[in-house]
C-alpha cells in the first residue's frame, strides 16, 4: 500500500518562504523503475493544477511558468521524501498543496493534468497574506 503524507504548510506573509515535505511510504524512491513525482495545488473554487514535476529517469525537473525561479522540487531517497521549497511567495500562491506519484515515466504533455497519477497525498494548506 502506497501512502503520501504532506506537511509544512502554514500562513506566511508575501515574500516569505515555506518548505513542504511529502513522505512516501510503500514505494521506494531509490527504485530503478521509472516514475514521476508531481506537486499540485488547488485554490478555493478552482481546479487542481500541476506546477512542478520530477522525472526519475534523468532526475530532471520541470516547472510551470508561474512558479519558475521561485519553487524547487527535490528528493531525499534516504528519507523517501519529496520536498517543495517555495520562496518569494505571493497571495496568489494560496492553495491546498498536494504531492502525487505516477509509477511510470509521464509524458510532458500530461505533466500538469490530474488524470493518471497513481497516488495522491491528502494535502497541506498554504496561505499567503499580509
Amino acid at each position: 500500500q502506497v501512502h503520501l503524507v504532506e506537511s509544512g504548510g502554514g500562513s506566511v506573509q508575501p515574500g516569505g518562504s515555506l518548505n513542504l515535505s511529502c513522505v512516501v511510504s510503500g514505494f521506494p524512491l531509490e527504485t530503478k523503475l521509472d516514475y514521476t513525482l508531481g506537486w499540485f495545488r488547488q485554490a478555493p473554487g478552482k481546479e487542481r493544477e500541476g506546477f512542478s514535476v520530477f522525472s526519475s529517469r534523468d532526475g530532471s525537473t520541470t516547472y510551470e511558468d508561474s512558479v519558475k525561479g521561485r519553487f524547487t522540487i527535490s528528493t531525499d531517497n534516504a528519507k523517501n521524501t519529496v520536498y517543495l521549497q517555495m520562496n518569494s511567495l505571493r497571495p496568489e500562491d494560496t492553495a491546498a498543496y498536494y504531492c502525487a506519484v505516477d509509477v511510470s515515466l509521464r509524458p510532458s504533455a500530461l505533466y500538469w493534468k490530474t488524470i493518471g497519477w497513481d497516488y495522491w497525498g491528502q494535502g497541506t494548506q498554504v496561505t499567503v497574506s499580509a
